[in-house]
């Protein structure tokens, strides 16, 4: 075929993303450290323990991105690493931040700094956590405070929280990660709107303590999709989860009022969520069908499940599914704000099908900067193979794989498609033929 591209426009941030306490190792501060020695939290009994050893030497992964070309990498700092015990906090640590920042700029890479991925300090865990309304928002701001303080010179672009909806539905929902609670809804809801206060007092205090900052929070999308197309008994349970899921947050944001699945009790005001993001982050990586199922009655009479016959990644994690990528969007879109793609990617430890995730899935972001959508940039989830949570170390999300005995890592191909992207900023049917011909058609039909 003769020769195609699809370019994506100039200044466009090409990145990685990544959490301190699934790369940094040993911090053993937090309720994530203390989850994982409980048995049978972990897959296979898994712990992070040094994890990719960047709190020691993150300079060398710093290295290999600017190799690959990128211009941009989202990290987390460590709460628990920085406020240790309640209002001391160690300026060593603060220290050792500003040196990955600095060496990030240093390489050309701008750094996105997300202030709450997931994890709390002990003692914050001991006060109620994000559950105890009249203090979890002022303890958080303290931190952003200080943190702003500390390295607000080096980074203007903030992501507050990170996916708020998944930290309650994986805490209180499904009880994979800590506190580990089953079914309750009502307290998955409380723990989100004390979050979202939470962004709102980080988007003050950032605003208040640094010079021009951008600031918004990541949040996950899935297209929730009834089984039986027009069937409704699975249209109304995936209208349910679309909304609880998807779009409770983004109207909380945008209109400043709790959306009723979010207003549950006596709630304080939602005003002070107005006005508060400079930028949207959206986090995709699959869609879900849903059916209706009289027996499960904990899931709102709700089974969920792939599409029959759909390719699926390593462990069941997920449908491929690329244009749901574009779907959502269009939805977020209609924040009226920036729009960063903060993570996306696939577990794939042989690297089998990632190339053509990768190609089909940026064909439409292509798609959606063609429709005007205001997206600014992608950090692909991860740069190297991470602690995944309660999956421990079998789910492979690295553009680098990860050897944890010698914490050597082996660029895999589709980290070398990955790099030719960036350093063309374009898809063309070249890479496509080289590294993923079955998504050529895909790419240019």
């Amino acid at each position: 075929m003769s020769r195609a591209s699809h370019h994506f426009p100039r200044n466009f941030k090409w990145g990685s993303a990544t959490a301190a306490h699934q790369v940094e190792g040993d911090n053993r501060n937090n309720q994530w450290w203390a989850w994982e020695q409980q048995a049978g939290r972990i897959v296979d009994g898994d712990r992070s323990e040094i994890a990719c050893d960047w709190w020691r030497s993150a300079e060398a992964d710093f290295d290999r991105m600017a190799e690959m070309g990128l211009n941009a990498h989202r990290l987390s700092v460590e709460w628990s690493r920085i406020e240790p015990s309640e209002g001391k906090f160690d300026s060593a640590s603060l220290d050792r931040y500003r040196g990955m920042l600095m060496a990030l700029r240093k390489r050309g890479i701008e750094p996105m700094i997300t202030l709450h991925h997931f994890t709390n300090p002990i003692w914050f865990e001991e006060r109620g956590s994000w559950t105890n309304r009249d203090a979890c928002v002022r303890f958080f701001a303290r931190f952003v405070g200080r943190v702003a303080d500390a390295l607000g010179d080096l980074c203007d672009l903030w992501c507050t929280i990170n996916e708020p909806n998944v930290y309650g539905v994986l805490g209180w929902v499904a009880g994979h990660h800590p506190p580990g609670k089953l079914g309750d809804y009502p307290g998955a809801f409380e723990v989100v709107r004390n979050l979202l206060l939470g962004h709102a007092a980080a988007y003050q205090v950032l605003h208040e303590r640094t010079r021009n900052p951008r600031v918004g929070l990541a949040h996950q999308m899935r297209p929730f999709e009834p089984l039986r197309d027009g069937n409704l008994l699975d249209s109304l349970p995936a209208r349910f989860y679309d909304q609880a899921f998807n779009h409770g947050i983004l109207r909380a944001l945008g209109s400043g009022s709790w959306p009723s699945l979010l207003r549950g009790g006596s709630p304080p005001s939602a005003r002070v969520l107005r006005g508060t993001l400079d930028w949207i982050g959206l986090n995709y990586y699959t869609r879900e069908r849903i059916t209706f199922d009289l027996r499960a009655r904990e899931t709102w009479y709700a089974k969920r499940l792939f599409t029959p016959g759909a390719p699926v990644s390593d462990f069941n994690y997920g449908e491929l599914y690329a244009p749901g990528f574009l779907r959502c969007l269009g939805t977020i879109s209609r924040m009226g704000v920036p729009i960063y793609v903060t993570e996306n990617g696939v577990p794939d430890a042989i690297d089998s099908f990632r190339p053509g995730f990768l190609l089909e899935h940026l064909k439409q972001l292509w798609l959606a900067i063609q429709f005007c959508y205001d997206v600014h940039g992608y950090y692909h989830w991860s740069f190297v193979d991470n602690f995944e949570w309660s999956e421990g170390w079998r789910m492979k999300f690295g553009l680098y794989e990860l050897n944890r005995s010698t914490q050597g890592r082996t660029l895999r191909p589709s980290g070398r498609l990955y790099g030719n992207i960036v350093q063309t900023s374009a898809l063309t049917n070249v890479q496509a033929e080289q590294f993923a011909p079955e998504s050529l058609r895909v790419l240019f039909p």
